[in-house]
């Protein structure tokens, strides 16, 4: 019996290569979804979050454009420590699993573990923030109900360090040792976030890179032994796209820098990326969240650090443990179905270059939040955060050139959950025109649109997606309805689609044994 082989028409001339070439050609032309590629694995982590150390404790953080809860010329306002027992929250999150959840962040740098279950009457000297047992519990349990592995850094602060300014692991080891007795697990750990950005580890004076350099390797010394199954990340340095510059004000010192020596090397090289400063913090307000030169930003600051990776440590995987589509909170658009664009091209694009894990900073806070920060309502990258999670599966596929002729972007990974199946992510960033990819064979269509007037939202195939009122978190989600279809798929305008081909049969997608 001879099997039919799926092949899926991209509709772009092909080049020697078996690529797409950027010029049209008369009539489609096949990618063959049976013999694509794998060109990478990713973590079956690969789609994570971060939640900020500052929303357990408590504090000042980015001010969503729209709130009126304090002066329109702050950056910050003031806000509870987030509720981790929240169902709902629960519930999201645990759709998004498995992931890793990242308990970091600037405000990270200065926070004291009480190790106590009520915080001291002040903040003990050297510290800006506390953090108790009984907020720290939470976020362990919400983890662990989440299928989420625990991600975080250390204090670096002054109350992180001795008489001669040099970090010393105490206030670490009181973290590491209550997480222990509660029966939680650090996965991994940066030692401060962003040391590139030196000011913000609040560092002694005349504090170099030598000396941070000294500072990590007495920390990479202390994990090892305090526990050898913690990943050790590195150097988690701030990176922006291009177009965009630091306010002179801020201290940088260079990535290369800050790196670790070979003595000791990081288990993973992780980096931040955001496109841009966002508008409160005076960044580019002029962005087209469709176009390539925007969608391409992340791909200098990938190439900088495999770069990087393979100067320190050329075994390790690329982890991006903080990104959105801009820092201070991100821009008013990106919680909007505009910024979905950039979300997902983002994902997919990285997987391609070999990174690993990708954690989208936040979780529940700000304007680049995956979800509301009041009512845990799903933003549109949180739905096509599910999407994605339900669909790709961890083996990343080659499917030519990204760009077709007419603007279409494509990529492929083999379909979670189905022996043999690929999943073709088509993003059309075109406004006004859909476009058509030809398959032969059984397709499910999942395409993510911004139902009119609406940008907050998301809809599938046309329809709104909201969640539902029952009282159980398993039943508030909406159905996924796909459309099936033969032999030809249309990919609306300004859409995100998911398509699964479960009978492509790809030897690469095959589940052994």
């Amino acid at each position: 019996m001879i099997r039919k082989r799926l092949i899926l028409f991209t509709g772009c001339a092909m080049t020697a290569l078996g690529g797409c070439a950027t010029t049209h050609e008369a009539g489609p032309r096949p990618l063959d979804v049976a013999r694509l590629p794998a060109v990478g694995i990713v973590s079956e982590r690969f789609l994570s979050y971060n939640v900020e150390m500052l929303e357990l404790t408590g504090g000042r953080f980015w001010k969503p454009y729209a709130s009126t809860n304090s002066a329109k010329t702050d950056l910050y306002e003031d806000r509870p420590p987030i509720d981790l027992t929240n169902p709902r929250l629960r519930a999201l999150a645990r759709a998004l699993g498995p992931a890793y959840v990242r308990y970091s962040g600037t405000w990270a740098n200065g926070t004291f573990f009480a190790d106590s279950e009520t915080a001291p009457a002040t903040v003990p000297k050297g510290y800006d923030a506390v953090l108790t047992r009984r907020q720290w519990r939470q976020a362990v349990e919400f983890a662990r109900d989440s299928d989420a592995q625990i991600v975080t850094s250390m204090p670096t602060s002054p109350g992180a360090r001795d008489a001669d300014g040099n970090w010393t692991p105490q206030a670490a080891e009181r973290l590491f040792a209550y997480t222990q007795s509660i029966g939680g697990t650090i996965a991994a750990s940066e030692f401060a976030n962003e040391p590139n950005l030196i000011g913000g580890t609040k560092p002694p004076a005349n504090y170099d890179a030598g000396r941070y350099r000294g500072d990590f390797a007495r920390f990479h010394e202390w994990l090892r032994k305090r526990s050898p199954g913690t990943l050790i990340l590195a150097p988690g340095a701030f990176e922006l796209g291009k177009g965009s510059t630091f306010p002179s004000f801020i201290k940088k010192l260079p990535t290369a820098d800050v790196a670790p020596t070979a003595a000791h090397r990081p288990d993973a090289v992780s980096f931040h990326f955001y496109g841009a400063l966002s508008q409160r913090c005076n960044g580019l307000k002029d962005i087209d969240p469709q176009s390539d030169t925007w969608l391409s930003t992340i791909d200098t600051a990938i190439a900088d650090t495999a770069a990087l990776r393979d100067a320190i440590s050329p075994d390790a995987p690329l982890w991006l443990t903080e990104t959105a589509d801009a820092a201070c909170g991100g821009n008013p658009q990106a919680k909007t179905f505009a910024d979905s664009f950039r979300f997902v091209d983002q994902l997919a694009r990285a997987a391609r270059q070999g990174v690993q894990v990708v954690m989208h900073n936040t979780l529940a806070a700000s304007d680049y939040a995956l979800l509301d920060e009041h009512d845990f309502a799903p933003r549109p990258n949180y739905w096509a955060a599910y999407l994605w999670r339900r669909t790709m599966g961890t083996t990343v596929l080659d499917g030519g050139s990204i760009v077709r002729g007419d603007g279409l972007r494509i990529y492929a990974h083999c379909q979670r959950g189905r022996s043999g199946g690929v999943t073709v992510l088509a993003i059309n960033p075109d406004r006004a025109n859909a476009r058509t990819l030809h398959i032969a064979g059984r397709a499910e269509v999942f395409s993510l649109t911004q139902p009119e007037g609406r940008p907050g939202s998301a809809a599938l195939n046309g329809v709104v997606l909201e969640l539902g009122q029952a009282s159980g978190a398993k039943d508030i989600f909406p159905r996924m309805e796909a459309l099936l279809r033969r032999g030809g798929v249309t990919v609306p305008a300004s859409s995100i689609s998911f398509i699964t081909i479960p009978d492509a049969a790809n030897p690469s997608c095959m589940v052994k044994g």
